[in-house]
């Protein structure tokens, strides 16, 4: 670009740092083509901002393929001057889904781990959300629009269990349920420098997922 204007580098990276311009970074996007974008949004925030009395709301979700990492070298801890380190290859020992229901009014998780996540695996977990909550409570589940989330087998489970109330997130808008901040902080804080030798030590062991689940935990 200097020499495009005739100017020097310099003055050109003055400019960019008078304006707060980054042409070095770059960010993706992506714009929900969902037709009731507007109405499931309201609907939505309308849960978190004025939840009905007597009901539970939920934020439910799975994160699937976690995997169990261990490292093909012991690291160096954290000293002076010096930050720790790991090696850039590891050994994968397996993997394994979380299923997630996260409580919006005090923030405790209903918690499930299975090998798949199938609709089998998702029904498997409403049955739990079932089971552990009390049946006098109206349960608002917010999830995304996996294909699994609407499969006809669910949807004949929740005609059953009049209970139940979804809350479909719009397209490409994962980020309006709640349950997703809780996966980064499973993700930032447990996984990414975790070491697991086998899936039940990930789950276990480690406390990578079980220790931040409430107590509700299900394998």
């Amino acid at each position: 670009m200097a020499d495009a204007v005739g100017v020097s580098e310099k003055s050109v990276r003055r400019i960019w740092h008078k304006h707060g311009l980054k042409p070095h970074l770059s960010r993706t996007f992506k714009v929900s083509n969902d037709p009731h974008l507007a109405e499931k949004l309201e609907a939505i925030v309308e849960l978190y901002l004025h939840p009905p009395e007597h009901a539970m709301v939920l934020c439910a979700d799975e994160k699937s393929q976690i995997q169990a990492l261990d490292r093909t070298q012991p690291g160096l801890p954290i000293k002076k001057g010096r930050c720790g380190t790991m090696t850039h290859d590891y050994k994968r020992n397996g993997t394994a889904t979380l299923f997630a229901a996260m409580n919006a009014l005090d923030g405790t998780v209903i918690s499930m781990c299975d090998d798949r996540h199938r609709h089998q695996e998702w029904l498997k977990f409403l049955r739990v959300i079932d089971e552990v909550t009390p049946g006098s409570q109206e349960i608002h589940l917010i999830a995304d629009n996996y294909a699994t989330h609407k499969y006809p087998r669910v949807q004949k489970w929740l005609d059953r269990h009049q209970r139940f109330h979804i809350y479909f997130t719009p397209t490409s808008r994962r980020s309006s349920n709640g349950v997703e901040r809780f996966f980064r902080y499973i993700t930032q804080n447990r996984l990414r420098r975790g070491i697991f030798r086998d899936v039940e030590e990930l789950i276990l062991g480690s406390g990578a997922i079980k220790d931040v689940s409430g107590g509700r935990h299900q394998r």
